[in-house]
């Protein structure tokens, strides 16, 4: 039977309170002479304290003068300086000799088991309520689906078909992340609920900033597919990029340029650069330059080549064709004629060619020479200089007999538009994989 202890022994051991900050800490301070079975009271109180404590068995506990000796063995390395800790707070301890060593025995470290069989029960119990919490998710995981499915809703809602996607993907993360966080709360990891959604937080900005050009990219896409910059088959020119647009894609505009090549421009690029677009006006200008002799009229070359090009069935008369002189040089005066043609009717391209061919032919057989730069080479000082402009002729030659350009056959050839690369992306397009990828709808206004 344990002794009974006087009571100031039963009293709760109070820890002191710790110095003010800048004050210097005192010592504990040990008496002269200590009380008269004070090291055995100190002994039973260690004993029973030790007693409700597993872990501590097989320790022995002596005192003498106060100093505890602590001895015997622990399978926990932990619990060595834990026993040190509790018995220096017994009140009348002036010091403690921890000799306790670690249970290296398979017996005893094989209490491992034991409490992975209490994890294990522990988890049994809690199977239920998981699969309660499981179920909740997924059913607000499928609602948030559900509600995603109604294409037509968001069709109506969203203006175009990448925003009206953007939307049901948005509704699905928030519904998944949703049921997540109820699961979460039902089985108490409140904790680990915010340690997930504050890791989550971190890993998005530092994603964020490793995908910059990936998220702009994506951004661009979702404006163009709004702001509807060009049609499907429009001419244009993109920095320095032209072709004729096929689709338009959640991640770039695909061109085919005018020989047949397809063409991958990133939307994010797209959405920042100067787009010219050669098909939303019909009306389109050409122009080109011709030289004629620095001796001759450049007033009457100017006029005979915009009636040669006013003859012309595909320039338009109204805006009507004109000339400006571009500059002087030194053999010759350079001048460029402008016209208009229709797209929708005439090609640019065969239409400037057989202007350029039509109002050089029509100076020639006025008597108009279309020089090339003219160098004089003296080989003696007896050697007559040889003449310049429309008198390099010789005597007996006469100039050609002017020839209208509708005589010269010229303006008969064809100058409809081309339509081998318009054939070639309406065929792409009307594809399987052109039509499921298309982000350009004709129904939208053009900016």
């Amino acid at each position: 039977m344990m002794p009974s202890l006087p009571a100031h022994a039963l009293v709760p051991v109070v820890s002191e309170a710790a110095p003010p900050q800048g004050e210097p800490a005192v010592e504990q301070v040990i008496e002269t002479l200590p009380d008269e079975g004070d090291d055995e009271l100190i002994a039973e109180r260690i004993r029973g304290i030790f007693a409700e404590l597993p872990a501590f068995q097989n320790v022995s506990i002596e005192v003498n003068e106060g100093v505890v000796s602590l001895s015997g063995s622990v399978a926990d390395p932990e619990a060595i300086q834990r026993a040190a800790n509790i018995a220096g707070r017994v009140t009348g301890v002036v010091t403690v000799e921890n000799a306790i060593e670690r249970d290296l025995s398979v017996q005893e470290n094989l209490s491992v088991l034991g409490r992975l069989s209490e994890i294990s029960s522990a988890f049994l119990s809690l199977l239920p309520l998981l699969v309660v919490a499981g179920i909740v998710a997924a059913v607000v995981g499928g609602l948030g689906y559900l509600i995603a499915g109604f294409s037509g809703l968001w069709d109506r809602i969203a203006p175009n078909a990448f925003l009206a996607e953007l939307i049901r993907s948005a509704i699905r993360f928030l519904f998944v992340i949703g049921g997540l966080v109820i699961a979460l709360d039902m089985l108490g990891a409140g904790a680990l609920m915010g340690a997930v959604l504050g890791g989550a937080g971190v890993i998005g900005i530092a994603l964020s900033f490793a995908m910059r050009d990936t998220i702009e990219n994506y951004i661009a896409s979702l404006m163009l597919s709004i702001r509807q910059p060009f049609r499907a088959n429009d001419w244009v020119l993109i920095d320095t990029y032209e072709g004729r647009v096929i689709r338009l894609t959640s991640r770039a505009t695909i061109l085919m340029t005018l020989d047949g090549n397809h063409l991958r421009i990133p939307n994010g690029q797209v959405f920042k650069a100067v787009i010219l677009n050669y098909t939303r006006n019909p009306q389109r200008r050409f122009d080109f330059v011709l030289g004629v002799d620095a001796d001759d009229d450049p007033r009457g070359a100017m006029q005979i080549g915009a009636e040669a090009l006013a003859a012309l069935p595909f320039v338009l008369k109204e805006p009507e064709a004109v000339a400006r002189i571009e500059d002087v040089g030194d053999s010759n005066i350079s001048i460029r004629f402008l016209a208009w043609i229709n797209q929708d009717q005439a090609d640019w391209y065969k239409s400037r060619s057989l202007a350029i061919a039509a109002v050089k032919d029509a100076l020639e057989q006025a008597g108009y020479a279309l020089p090339e730069p003219i160098y004089r080479l003296r080989v003696d000082a007896r050697s007559e200089a040889l003449p310049l402009g429309r008198g390099m002729l010789a005597a007996h030659d006469k100039p050609p007999e002017p020839v209208s350009p509708v005589a010269s056959g010229v303006v008969e050839q064809d100058v409809r538009p081309e339509s081998e690369i318009t054939e070639m992306v309406e065929k792409e397009r009307l594809s399987e994989a052109g039509q499921a990828k298309d982000l350009l709808d004709a129904n939208r206004p053009v900016e």
